[in-house]
């Protein structure tokens, strides 16, 4: 590593501006992968690259939703590691601090090969194109939803409908509510810039999940009775909530481990393969506590909670429900892709 770029590496980005509300930059890259190839980047299998951080709640919802749907033979999984420096996500777990498909240190990277002076922030979840090097996309609300339909053809026998015909208006509107109060609701609180501005997400945060114990009382899952892309997306952000967002972003009205009903549900979900064997809380608390540097200037990453709690029983069966409806659990993880010894909730 040179001089210069050991400089660009220890440069934290900002993430708080003081007196303001956290806006999040949803402009995203709206290419997308289909069958007809109608933005030109048609569905093939081993064409594209899905580059997915463990530590980013976003990124892990495409994670979750490619090993259940079983694109694994299909997409390949790149897999940064969980800091970055300002300038983007890099391949620090990699032999060399390379991506071993992309051949890239630097997520950027594949962004500049499509846009030269690409302004806005290098995001994951993002799909590669692996003979161009090129960012296809990085619109995550839209990525797991084209795994879930346009690349059926790829799908595992026995994959489950993540997004049933029937059903899609109401996922639509349970997956908005979710989006602005919960899943970007917790980075307005924790990105907060004034008293009132935190005050006002940390309200409607724990509102919402009032909502959602409330809901979940009487039901296995968010919508119908299986799994669907709504509890993929409300997953990730409760199996951050005590990790991260309790104590770094000051949602701390009470942990998730004090929502009988959430607490429940999140644990059902964890133990259902796919869920758990995807989530790895040490790189989850190593992102946010030293990457946020503005929030968390020590860059001291806490050694708690214990994570043991989410492999106990929860009796979420007795509410009926089917997690794969018709279809059946994904097989055990790639030997490459399995959550290392010790990140999980061993």
């Amino acid at each position: 590593m040179t001089t210069e770029s050991a400089t660009e590496q220890s440069t934290p980005g900002s993430y708080v501006e003081p007196g303001e509300e956290y806006t999040r930059d949803t402009n995203y890259i709206e290419d997308r992968i289909t069958r007809d190839g109608r933005d030109g980047w048609p569905v093939e299998a081993g064409r594209y690259r899905l580059v997915a951080a463990r530590a980013c709640p976003w990124a892990n919802r495409t994670a979750i939703v490619r090993r259940l749907l079983g694109l694994e033979d299909a997409i390949s999984l790149g897999m940064p590691g969980p800091t970055h420096d300002a300038r983007s996500w890099t391949f620090d777990l990699d032999e060399g601090g390379v991506d071993p498909v992309l051949g890239i240190h630097h997520l950027q990277d594949a962004y500049f090969r499509r846009f030269a002076d690409y302004p806005r922030g290098i995001t994951v979840p993002a799909v590669v194109e692996v003979a161009s090097g090129k960012v296809v996309t990085n619109n995550f609300p839209q990525i797991t939803l084209d795994f879930e339909t346009e690349w059926t053809e790829h799908h595992r026998d026995g994959a489950p409908d993540l997004y049933p015909e029937h059903l899609r208006a109401e996922i639509d509107e349970v997956n908005d509510l979710i989006f602005r109060d919960v899943n970007n609701g917790v980075y307005r609180a924790g990105f907060a810039g004034s008293q009132e501005s935190y005050e006002k997400a940390y309200t409607r945060l724990f509102d919402r999940l009032d909502w959602l114990e409330e809901r979940l009382t009487t039901q296995r899952y968010l919508v119908g009775d299986t799994i669907t892309e709504a509890d993929i997306r409300l997953f990730t952000t409760l199996a951050r909530f005590d990790a991260v967002y309790h104590g770094h972003f000051k949602c701390n009205r009470n942990k998730l481990t004090e929502m009988p009903v959430l607490w429940a549900y999140a644990r059902d979900l964890f133990q259902t393969p796919g869920f758990g064997d995807t989530t790895d809380f040490v790189q989850i608390k190593q992102h946010y506590y030293i990457v946020h540097s503005d929030i968390n200037p020590t860059g001291i990453v806490p050694a708690g909670p214990d994570a043991s709690g989410w492999l106990t029983e929860h009796g979420r069966e007795s509410l009926g429900g089917r997690p794969f409806g018709e279809g059946t659990p994904p097989g055990p993880p790639l030997e490459s892709e399995r959550v290392p010894a010790g990140h999980g909730a061993e």
